[in-house]
């Protein structure tokens, strides 16, 4: 495969390989930079002119994505998010105006809750954080405390007013979490800063189990990226991207085994319960946001019901593997997954 950069996407790890030297496109060459950010490494390629222009770009991209987990995080208490969350947290107040990148992603959360039928939630805080506890402890949610922590879930109680931009939290002690779609939507603006303020076009960002991919390098037709397997059975399945972006989720490493019983961290927000068995679903969005938030929902759903999402949405693919009793790959994949997919 002759390809300019190859990326593995391993889950919620992503190992990058290079199947050809640093190259260049005219006067263009290619940098790769990295910066820590939202519990992971943000990593950019992209092709400039010189290491001055593209450290530059690569700084401002990661000075956008610092300022999103700031707005986002659920780690940071004086995070716009908690800070919001705590004006509900004992009583239900007036409306509150939030910044226009928190709504914009409340507002995008929302549209997949419906989509999804709820199997995509930012309000499964409270419940995330019992199983935060539960990985830590390998005990078990108490079944009190977990039926507290349901009674708060639910996208429907998440009141938006686009004209106002606020929003308001309809039960006290809501918890919203955007780790299921904050990571995809500071992909993109990453690299909407590198193309809007320095005019680069030929770029990818990557955040662990989410890239995003503008324009393909110099002289190829796209970037290239490859899946894990979930087995020793499977091989790695190898794709080609061009202004899209491709989320991987998985029970890979980020899993809890309790009473013989293996949990995903991956949570069913109608149930409260890390989803059981083994699968990896890989989707592919026009939109890091799009495909961040989507792969979790069809982890959640039914295969059948995962399909009928991604195939309704313009641009969209999705690669699911479960592995059955015997631990063999069961394999599904949507119509426009071999459009994207190298042979």
């Amino acid at each position: 495969m002759n390809a300019v950069g190859c990326f593995f996407l391993h889950f919620f790890h992503l190992i990058p390989f290079f199947l050809a030297s640093y190259s260049s496109g005219g006067d263009r060459q290619r940098f790769e930079l990295e910066s820590k950010h939202m519990g992971t490494t943000f990593r950019i390629v992209l092709y400039a002119t010189d290491r001055s222009t593209a450290k530059k770009a690569a700084d401002a991209a990661f000075a956008r994505v610092a300022e999103l987990d700031g707005i986002m995080s659920d780690y940071k208490k004086d995070s716009e998010l908690m800070q919001l969350c705590k004006k509900f947290e004992h009583t239900v107040g007036e409306p509150v105006k939030v910044s226009r990148e928190l709504f914009f992603v409340l507002q995008k959360a929302e549209e997949m809750s419906k989509r999804s039928e709820g199997a995509f939630d930012v309000t499964v805080g409270p419940v995330v954080q019992l199983w935060r506890l539960a990985r830590r402890t390998q005990e078990l949610p108490d079944a009190k405390e977990l039926a507290a922590a349901r009674a708060k879930v639910g996208y429907q109680k998440v009141k938006l007013d686009p004209t106002q931009l606020t929003v308001q939290l309809l039960t006290t002690g809501m918890q919203l979490d955007l780790g299921g779609i904050a990571k995809g939507y500071a992909a993109d603006e990453a690299l909407r800063v590198l193309r809007d303020q320095f005019g680069i076009r030929q770029a990818l960002v990557a955040a662990s189990g989410d890239i995003t991919c503008g324009d393909p390098p110099p002289g190829h037709d796209g970037w290239i990226v490859a899946i894990a397997p979930i087995s020793k059975n499977q091989k790695p399945r190898t794709l080609k991207l061009a202004n899209a972006a491709v989320s991987t989720s998985g029970d890979l490493e980020q899993f809890v085994e309790i009473g013989g019983v293996r949990y995903s961290h991956i949570l069913d927000p109608k149930t409260g319960l890390g989803l059981t068995g083994r699968r990896s679903v890989t989707v592919i969005a026009p939109q890091g946001i799009t495909a961040d938030s989507m792969t979790k929902a069809v982890s959640v759903l039914p295969v059948d019901a995962a399909l009928k999402l991604v195939e309704a949405t313009p641009g969209a693919a999705c690669y699911i593997v479960v592995l059955d009793a015997q631990e063999r790959p069961v394999v599904t994949a949507s119509q426009r997954f071999a459009q994207y997919e190298v042979k």
